[in-house]
């Protein structure tokens, strides 16, 4: 079980770091969105766009990474 635990914690540390780090920067200012950045943000595809999956890729991989760590704790 430990095992099993450990390796999840080790994936869900990989997805997340990477689901982080391809994520883009947050400052694209006024020119972002005069440019038709603001659909994307605001517009209701934004959970289909590649900015929402990643958000919810990073959301996922870290609530799993945070139990893991819980269960490998409980069980040590």
């Amino acid at each position: 079980m430990q095992i099993l635990f450990t390796i999840l914690l080790i994936i869900t540390s990989l997805v997340l770091i990477a689901s982080i780090l391809l994520q883009p920067g947050k400052s694209a200012g006024l020119s972002g969105t005069i440019a038709g950045g603001a659909e994307s943000i605001w517009g209701k595809n934004k959970g289909r766009s590649y900015e929402g999956i990643l958000e919810k890729l990073t959301a996922i991989s870290a609530i799993l990474f945070v139990i893991s760590a819980l269960v490998l704790a409980a069980l040590q």
